[in-house]
């Protein structure tokens, strides 16, 4: 993975965050998706300064697949910045009944100031962002579900922008610029490629796949025995024991090219992906900092 380039951010992202920037002053709260297996690696670090000035709250999506410790965890670091912070999980719907309460809660100040310039009823407006994979659009779909309404395009809204009215208290824009985050440090670049969402194509597995079993080797080493029936050999350099699980892997499942040898490549893809659909257990990538 040393040769990797996982430093990159294209230039349609450079025009989204121009646009979001001329969005963001129309809405009241900003809402942002996060993975909850890496809730600091999966957020643009431009969300903070652009929505400075707004109520923010943030959705641990795909609570299920991280730990339980982990979500309590980022739950209570979030909070503590002032941060309205909410489990969920936009598949199945986990969590989104709480979400209206969450943003009357996110924007009491603003619907008091409503109240006593005698404005009644007016929506909150919201913009949902997130990066690449987190469940953005999968989100606003099953939030929106079927009941919601296009509203039409607002003033000052670039071309093609729509609202939906969820409700009498609570509009979203749609399809709001997708950013991807800008990131300098190669652990976090390999925490997107993790989860999925970097292209694989771009990514040699089998490199992927022992970087990843070194990263969970401390805290979920158990993994490999509940899922392959492989103990993990802790008297090994972590190099040596993550090449003994891949091969075992291999192994276990068969994976076997020309001539009998182990297929790295298969058991690595085998493993990413029963880490991503949450196969491997509940996994968290990466805990809050020690303040």
């Amino acid at each position: 993975m040393e040769n990797t380039n996982l430093n990159w951010y294209p230039g349609h992202m450079t025009k989204a965050k121009r646009m979001m920037q001329e969005e963001i002053k129309l809405v009241d709260l900003v809402i942002e998706l996060v993975d909850a297996r890496i809730p600091l690696s999966s957020r643009n670090p431009d969300i903070d300064e652009l929505g400075k000035n707004k109520s923010r709250i943030i959705l641990l999506n795909k609570a299920d697949l991280a730990d339980e410790e982990g979500n309590r965890s980022w739950t209570a670091y979030f909070k503590k910045q002032g941060v309205y912070v909410l489990e969920m999980n936009a598949r199945t719907g986990s969590g989104t009944k709480a979400i209206h309460g969450l943003v009357q809660s996110a924007c009491r100040e603003k619907i008091a100031r409503d109240k006593k310039r005698g404005i009644q009823n007016r929506p909150v407006r919201a913009m949902v962002v997130g990066i690449p994979n987190v469940g953005k659009s999968t989100f606003i779909n099953s939030f929106a579900g079927k009941a919601c309404t296009k509203t039409g395009n607002k003033p000052g809204v670039t071309k093609g922008k729509q609202w939906i009215r969820l409700n009498k208290s609570l509009e979203l824009l749609d399809t709001p610029g997708i950013l991807w985050p800008k990131f300098s440090e190669r652990e976090v670049g390999l925490r997107l490629a993790y989860i999925g969402s970097m292209n694989d194509d771009i990514l040699a597995i089998e490199e992927l796949a022992l970087d990843f079993i070194r990263h969970i080797a401390g805290r979920y080493h158990h993994v490999f025995a509940e899922r392959y029936g492989i103990q993990y050999p802790q008297t090994l350099s972590e190099e040596k024991a993550a090449v003994r699980i891949l091969e075992e892997i291999a192994e276990s499942r068969k994976c076997y090219i020309k001539g009998g040898e182990p297929d790295y490549g298969k058991a690595a893809s085998l493993l990413i992906e029963d880490f991503r659909s949450g196969r491997l257990g509940r996994i968290t990538l990466e805990f809050p900092p020690k303040v």
